[in-house]
């Protein structure tokens, strides 16, 4: 769509499905539509399906204030599969009405060139090709365009159908080839005067973004106020990832995937992200913040991995997202703490006691139940109150040494670090023991 205007308005196109119930989250970006006084188009996906019923669905919607066209109402509404591509030609043209009937949609084609920057990757053969969509101005093959902090001259335009253009106007998608890297997805491009302005401002936006970068990984200070809060909510460990993908919608997909692994006790920390090839500049960096290198459809070359396995960083690739966030949560399952669990394991009554000099207070017991564990740690009970925790230090039965003495049988023990015992106390042995955690479902300790 050329657009005509100096003002870029957007268009909302909500899309549902026609098998389920509208969602929660639909609705809440209908609210913020609104918020935003933004137009909406409805697009019903997976009409194909043998469930569909895009009637209920525009039921549902129509609650919620978002009336059909057909059924009386001002609303949009395409009946649309992306699996078979039926009804998208109808999604295009309600989209081109509702911007012509809503929209003030000119810009002045007399400047220099600039807008968004749609998506980004390295193409072999081609190299870097930047998808941008210009909002104001001509873009034309051979001016000089920073965004962001990648820079270069175009060398070529193409359009949606790969056909070479020799300048695009406002309102125009266009490829580019020229940039040196590849610009992030939603930073703005803009045409410059010459090659050298535009390598200045790329490389003054680079220096911005590190210092940046080093500003997060530097340690917040500690004030009375926070310490309290940091000692109550406990340490939370960080995964430290440096993710590069072959393009930018992946890379973002990824990390906007990581953000919602939410624990208190471990996080991910995405200290950079980028689109290409790893490089060794990514491995010292993960080196440096003792991270890890996280590649998607990108690999590493020969001298890359060497850098690597001499700074002890690792690398991992993946072609699917799913697969990725898995092991990423497994690696964050392994940070945890071991859960905490105790089991008693028997309990005593002291019958006796006898003083021995050179080792102090041998209780007399019969156990009452379970066993008694040479080793094992024990609390003595005395009017049902705990006084002291300590261990089996030696037992014996008869006037041999015992490793453990089973229920119904008298014994004799020494208790560690404590010679007050006396009779009728209740000794109860018990064990803790740490269990590793296999989900970041499990609470941190045992209730």
């Amino acid at each position: 769509m050329r657009a005509r205007g100096a003002k870029v308005t957007d268009i909302a196109v909500l899309v549902v499905a026609a098998d389920d119930s509208v969602m929660p989250q639909t609705r809440e970006s209908i609210s913020h539509a609104r918020a935003a006084d933004v137009p909406m188009v409805v697009a019903v996906n997976k009409i194909d399906l043998p469930d569909a019923n895009p009637d209920r669905v525009l039921a549902d919607l129509s609650a919620d204030g978002l009336q059909p066209e057909e059924w009386g109402g001002t609303t949009q509404v395409a009946r649309v599969s992306a699996k078979l591509q039926t009804g998208l030609d109808d999604l295009l043209e309600r989209i081109l009405l509702v911007a012509d009937a809503e929209l003030d949609l000119r810009a002045n084609p007399d400047v220099e060139a600039s807008g968004p920057i749609i998506e980004s990757r390295l193409d072999i053969g081609r190299g870097t090709v930047a998808t941008m969509l210009v909002q104001r101005g001509t873009l034309r093959v051979g001016d000089a365009i920073v965004a962001g902090d990648a820079w270069g001259k175009v060398r070529a335009l193409n359009n949606y159908k790969g056909e070479k253009l020799p300048s695009a106007g406002p309102g125009d998608p266009v490829e580019i080839l020229g940039f040196d890297r590849p610009p992030p997805a939603g930073e703005l491009a803009r045409v410059v005067e010459n090659e050298r302005v535009a390598r200045d401002f790329a490389q003054k936006r680079a220096e911005r973004l590190r210092r940046e970068q080093l500003a997060q990984q530097r340690p917040a200070g500690i004030s009375l106020e926070n310490l309290f809060e940091a000692l109550q909510a406990g340490e939370v460990r960080d995964l430290n990832l440096v993710i590069k993908g072959d393009v930018q919608g992946s890379v973002e997909a990824i990390v906007s995937e990581l953000a919602k692994i939410q624990h208190p006790e471990v996080r991910v920390n995405v200290i950079h992200q980028g689109v290409g090839g790893i490089t060794e500049n990514d491995i010292m960096l993960a080196a440096a913040s003792g991270g890890m290198v996280v590649g998607f459809n990108v690999r590493p070359n020969a001298e890359t991995r060497a850098v690597a396995e001499r700074e002890g960083v690792a690398i991992r690739t993946y072609d699917v997202i799913y697969k990725l966030t898995e092991e990423i949560e497994q690696a964050l399952v392994g940070m945890l703490t071991a859960v905490k669990t105790e089991e008693t394991i028997g309990e005593a009554e002291v019958r006796d006691t006898f003083k021995a000099s050179k080792i102090g207070t041998i209780a007399g017991c019969m156990v009452t139940s379970g066993l008694l564990r040479r080793g094992a740690q024990v609390r003595v009970i005395r009017d049902s109150t705990v006084i002291y925790t300590t261990t089996i230090d030696s037992l014996k039965r008869f006037q041999d040494d015992a490793r453990e003495v089973q229920e119904g049988f008298e014994c004799g023990l020494h208790l560690a670090n404590f010679d007050d015992v006396k009779v009728g106390d209740v000794l109860e042995a018990f064990e803790t023991r740490e269990i590793e955690r296999t989900s970041l479902d499990e609470p941190p300790s045992a209730a």
